[in-house]
Parts: structure tokens; C-alpha cells; sequence
């Protein structure tokens, strides 16, 4: 099947599950940016529980922008307090050794454009799953689409549907119980090279 999907902030469960049972991925290339969306932001599982971590941007709400044209905002150091995030909340996770040198250098060289950004951190997670997708991109933005299944809702962090994922083990699972639906970084540090079985197996609710 082929999906129709927004290129997000190291994707939830539920996107990165589609995409990995997907044959063929299409990039949203041609939207506008839209605030409280996981284009600039994700949750990951910290030890007083969902933590959200969000690039800031420079955007103004008054003059529509192209999503492809949204640039980061480097002049505080969001990436260093993301790294430390994730150290904190997966240093004693059983594969965030395993996977840490792939994923540092994300954190610690500056990129100018969101979307440049989030398609870098795609493509390091995917050499750490060893998925091996087809892409291509969007070069007309359209409303509805057809003989592709559309995803684009699940960029939504407001609205988003409530997802019944299997269980896995979580750090601080003991303390706050399991947190479906995280970062993709969370799978990835919990379960390392099961990962990807985990996500090829589960059923997303959609829309």
C-alpha cells in the first residue's frame, strides 16, 4: 500500500507503524505549517511521566508558511536539553547504548530548516530499525487524494485518535504504568531489535 503522510518530529507509534507496514511513503511536501501539530514536536516517556519535547520555530501566525519553508529557532539550546531528555529518561534502558552514537550527532549539529531536520532524524531511525522504505514527495498540495491511503491526520497532537497498542516494557512503567503512543525513540530504546516486529504487528485506529 501506498501512504500519504507529514514528515514529523521522530513519529509516534501510530506513524511509524503505518510506514513500516507500507510498500510505498509520500512525503506532505507542499502544506503550511500549523501550530500544536507533531511537526515540531514529540513525546517521550520521562520519570514523572509523558514529556514533551518541541523544537522551537520561527513562525509568524499572521502570514501563511509553507511547512518546507519553517525554520528552527537556534539561538537557545533546544537540542542539548533534548539529548539530556533523552539521556535522563533512557540511560538505563536496556538498547539506548546500542542506538547513541547513531542518534547523538542529530543533537548536536545545527540545521536551519524543520523539515530538513525531521527527514534527518527519519532516515537515522530507519538505519537503527533497518527499514528500508520507498519515498517520494508531494509537488502540488491537494484536499483530497485518491488511490493512496491519507495519513496526514495523524500530524494532528490535538485531536488525535486514542490508540489500544500492545504493551511493552517501559522504564519507568512501575511508576506511572504504560504510556502507548510515544516517540518512536521510546520503542526503539525499550526494545531495541524488536522493534520493528512490535510495529509491524500492531492495528492503528484511524479516522
Amino acid at each position: 500500500m501506498t501512504i500519504l503522510i507529514h514528515p514529523t518530529y521522530f513519529p509516534n507509534i501510530a506513524q511509524f507503524s503505518a510506514i513500516a507496514k507500507a510498500q510505498h511513503l509520500v512525503w506532505e511536501f507542499q502544506d503550511n505549517f500549523v501550530k500544536q501539530t507533531y511537526r515540531n514536536r514529540s513525546y517521550i516517556y520521562g520519570a514523572n511521566g509523558r514529556l514533551l519535547l518541541n523544537i522551537p520555530v520561527i513562525y509568524s501566525q499572521k502570514n501563511r508558511q509553507k511547512y518546507s519553508e519553517v525554520k528552527i529557532f537556534n539561538g537557545e539550546k533546544w537540542q542539548l536539553h533534548h539529548w539530556k531528555s533523552l539521556e535522563s529518561a533512557y540511560r538505563t534502558s536496556p538498547f539506548f547504548e546500542f542506538y547513541e552514537d547513531e542518534l547523538k550527532p542529530l543533537f548536536f549539529e545545527e540545521t536551519a530548516l524543520l523539515l530538513d531536520f525531521n527527514l534527518k532524524c527519519f532516515e537515522v531511525i530507519c538505519d537503527c530499525l533497518q527499514l528500508d522504505i520507498s519515498s517520494s514527495k508531494t509537488s502540488t498540495y491537494q484536499k483530497v487524494v485518491e488511490d493512496i491511503i491519507d495519513l496526514r491526520y495523524l500530524v494532528d497532537a490535538k485531536t488525535e485518535t486514542p490508540q489500544h497498542f500492545e504493551s511493552y516494557t517501559q522504564v519507568f512503567r512501575n511508576k506511572h504504568g504504560f504510556i502507548p503512543n510515544l516517540s518512536i525513540l521510546d520503542l526503539l530504546f525499550n526494545e531495541g531489535p524488536n522493534a520493528l516486529n512490535y510495529l509491524e504487528s500492531q492495528t492503528s485506529s484511524t479516522r
